[in-house]
């Protein structure tokens, strides 16, 4: 799991390594795919807002297959914010700070 690898990490991963990194966060190659062309990043709030246009751009059957994924995570309802607010939650674990923790 990516964990910490910092938004210039992300920034600079190949395309199927970002893509895998970001299908973490919320379990659908479409989102992930298209977060990934629009990189770079200038700061980790506008990968959010850019994940929260995407996720909402999400067919309902791409919507579904994120909410099943999610068997680990308090969800009440099937409702965007919810799926928003988790998604965003994972990004920035993935992220962590934006330099990144150190690689060993």
């Amino acid at each position: 799991m990516h964990r910490g690898i910092g938004l210039d990490r992300f920034n600079e991963m190949s395309r199927g390594h970002a893509i895998h990194a970001l299908y973490e966060c919320c379990c659908n190659v479409t989102w992930a795919a298209k977060l990934t062309a629009a990189r770079p990043y200038p700061d980790q709030e506008a990968l959010l807002t850019k994940a929260d246009v995407e996720l909402l751009a999400l067919s309902q059957r791409d919507i579904d297959r994120a909410f099943e994924a999610l068997v680990h995570e308090q969800v009440s309802s099937r409702d965007l914010t919810q799926l928003a607010r988790i998604t965003r939650a994972r990004i920035s674990a993935m992220l962590g700070p934006r330099e990144g923790y150190p690689e060993y």
